[in-house]
């Protein structure tokens, strides 16, 4: 028992989750005005409901991640952690300070097919508030960037392409589901960049360095 406590230690880092969710689902309780994030571009991205595959695949992409760095590599997954865990920290601070949500969720037929009826119900149960930036988003790229930097995956093409295409599909999804806003999406990504720079950053560098010493011999 000594041994395994030992070896997942590194389990503490999941204890975020009792910070996150009580404050997110204060957030979604009491906010009840808020700024409208709404552009002209949201207008044109017309809503369909097949997009509710890959955004609830979400949680199984990030889910996944987590627990497979967590039992493979665990610097990976110090790094996935502090990656999402303070960009999700980040957001509910905006959100805290600037409450906001979106105004274009359209009126959605439940009978349609069993797709609009799961949208349906995603309306019901999650608020369009707390949007910007979306963590869907974010939390997407993170993973994306925890496979393509990860070592352990490199010799896995087949994985690292399908891990691109799920993060595009589900960041695709936010907007085509209208959960979010163009806006959301853009400062996700803005927000990921600047976080990449933080955790990875450094280990970037040390590859193109040692990367050019080769080439020069």
């Amino acid at each position: 028992m000594k041994a395994f406590i030992n070896k997942y230690k590194h389990a503490w880092v999941l204890l975020y989750g009792f910070i996150y969710l009580p404050w997110f689902a204060h957030l979604e309780k009491t906010v009840t005005k808020y700024h409208i994030i709404h552009v002209a571009l949201d207008d044109y991205i017309p809503f369909n409901e097949y997009f509710v595959i890959p955004y609830f695949f979400w949680f199984i992409y990030v889910a996944g991640a987590m627990i497979y760095f967590f039992f493979v590599n665990r610097k990976d997954f110090y790094k996935l952690s502090t990656f999402l865990f303070t960009g999700m920290t980040i957001s509910l601070i905006i959100c805290t300070i600037f409450p906001n949500g979106t105004d274009f969720r359209p009126a959605i037929n439940p009978d349609k097919n069993i797709f609009t009826h799961i949208v349906a119900w995603l309306y019901s149960t999650d608020t369009c508030t707390n949007v910007l930036p979306s963590i869907h988003v974010y939390n997407s790229i993170g993973v994306h960037i925890a496979v393509l930097q990860s070592e352990t995956l490199k010799k896995h093409r087949g994985v690292r392409i399908f891990s691109g295409f799920a993060m595009t599909a589900i960041c695709l999804s936010t907007v085509f589901l209208k959960q979010h806003s163009v806006v959301d999406g853009l400062a996700s990504i803005t927000m990921a960049y600047c976080m990449y720079g933080l955790v990875y950053g450094q280990a970037y560098m040390y590859s193109r360095r040692k990367a050019a010493e080769k080439a020069l011999g």
